[in-house]
């Protein structure tokens, strides 16, 4: 670990977003002179109201030269220019969490605590949600940080002082900690994601292999990728071997054989709901907690919004939004927790190969509804995989208005594209749209057997909606408005 800057020390921090003020008020209590640089005015006047006592300034351009140490938030590349410079002038660079490491083991904000570090492609969250849920149970004093929303920094400022931090970690936030060692960590499960951010898929796991190098190592042992890395123990939806976590005669049981809870009473329900639920305990029983604690709380938690939420259930067809499955192994669990659905899909691909994806769901789809920048890779993925499979595209334009879609029998079955539907409008329009073509492909499907309409997108949010609980919320009032239509 770096010595702390303290009284007298420079310290630059790049990115004014949501760590940034965190940061800098962490800085400041040390004693550190701060300036924070961002190349967004809105930004700058932000923080300068938040944090009056740093100096703003525009990261355009920014010599970082002379500043005892760069604090970068968590999506600044590698190749950023401002990391770039302070490296090539010799000025370390690491990130919020970084820092709240060294802090935290100096304990210069009190006693160090645990932390349970998790991580992976998809599940980060709900297992985070999981762990809190279950420390809490057990009566330790936790609180869940860092990608779930609360900068890390935060919670070891926290004047109730929390003994043990539930830590979701990206990638991101990983590549920038290099000496964060948990007191457990888990990887989840590792597939394509981010790779335009590391730049190939080595690099992506080895950033998410870090959360495996405390004391208690925990690996997903369905995940091809995420089994090769080293590791303690690790958890199935099967069968465990000896040591391991999983599943037997539809009880969930630890590393020591012992019940945790019935499979069928974890939510989200599913396979990947098990998964996180047993990763979750297993973190939990490094600070101490007991299978049955876990169990209890597993048996109370409900999974947070847009993460595989049903939102309306309307002439028999569920609307199911789980708008946080932003890459396709998080929309194949999502799929594969269903017999028959009509999937509204497409956003921002990031890079990620969506072939393998509808190649193995393509049994399970009675309709696809895409819409977003790259909705017609995902189109020609069904053409090739799945043609049989009815598709409508959604897009939006100048020249056409926005009403509800009716889906064509006839036009429906047997064609790689039931239709094209142009609106105009903003996202939710676009949206709305959506939700009335899946709604006209699940009545046909119907006839036979009954599908879910489920949003699990495959793809990040930003080219049409301001996140993806945006894009959530405007799927889940579409679908309620069916009802209130009908």
């Amino acid at each position: 670990m770096t010595t702390l800057p303290g009284p007298g020390a420079h310290v630059l921090v790049a990115g004014g977003g949501v760590t940034g003020p965190a940061v800098a008020r962490a800085l400041l209590r040390l004693g550190a002179a701060v300036t924070v640089a961002d190349g967004k005015p809105v930004a700058r006047e932000k923080i300068a109201a938040e944090v009056p006592e740093v100096a703003v300034v525009d990261l355009d351009d920014l010599d970082p030269a002379g500043y005892a140490l760069v604090v970068v938030a968590p999506g600044f590349r590698p190749t950023a220019p401002i990391v770039v410079a302070a490296q090539d002038a010799g000025v370390p660079v690491i990130g919020d969490v970084e820092l709240a490491w060294w802090i935290d083991r100096a304990g210069a904000f009190g006693a160090p605590r645990d932390w349970l570090v998790v991580t992976g492609t998809n599940g980060k969250t709900t297992t985070t949600q999981m762990l809190e849920s279950i420390l809490a149970h057990a009566g330790l004093p936790a609180v869940a940080c860092g990608n779930i929303g609360r900068p890390v920094i935060d919670a070891i400022a926290d004047a109730a002082d929390p003994r043990v931090l539930a830590v979701e970690l990206s990638s991101f936030q990983l590549h920038w900690a290099p000496s964060v060692r948990p007191r457990a960590g888990v990887v989840l499960n590792i597939a394509e994601d981010h790779l335009d951010w590391h730049g190939s898929m080595a690099a992506y796991t080895a950033d998410k292999a870090r959360a495996l190098t405390g004391d208690i190592a925990v690996v997903g042992l369905d995940d091809p990728v995420a089994a090769t890395l080293p590791a303690a123990t690790g958890f199935t939806v099967g069968e465990p071997a000896p040591g391991q976590y999983g599943v037997r005669a539809g009880m969930l049981i630890d590393g020591a054989g012992s019940s945790i809870v019935p499979a069928a009473r974890v939510s989200p329900p599913g396979p990947a709901g098990i998964a996180d639920a047993l990763a979750a305990t297993a973190l939990a029983q490094a600070v101490g907690v007991t299978a049955a604690q876990a169990g209890a709380a597993l048996t109370q938690f409900r999974v947070g919004a847009h993460r595989a939420e049903p939102v309306a259930t309307v002439r028999g067809v569920t609307y199911i939004d789980d708008s946080k499955a932003t890459n396709p192994h998080a929309a194949q669990n999502s799929i594969e927790a269903h017999e028959r659905v009509v999937w509204v899909a497409g956003g921002q691909l990031k890079g990620a190969d969506i072939d393998p994806l509808v190649a193995r769901v393509a049994s399970r789809l009675a309709g696809a509804v895409l819409l977003g920048v790259d909705a017609e890779l995902i189109a020609a993925a069904m053409a090739r995989h799945a043609p049989d499979v009815p598709v409508v595209r959604v897009t939006s334009g100048d020249d056409s208005r926005v009403s509800p879609v009716t889906n064509d029998a006839s036009r429906s079955i047997g064609t790689s594209v039931a239709g094209d539907v142009r609106v105009s409008g903003d996202a939710d329009a676009v949206m709305t749209a959506a939700v009335h073509a899946a709604a006209g492909l699940a009545d046909v499907a119907g006839q036979s057997r009954t599908p879910v309409v489920l949003l699990a997108p495959a793809a990040a949010s930003l080219d049409m909606f301001r996140s993806y609980g945006h894009r959530g919320e405007a799927f889940a009032t579409a679908a309620r408005a069916l009802g209130a239509a009908s």
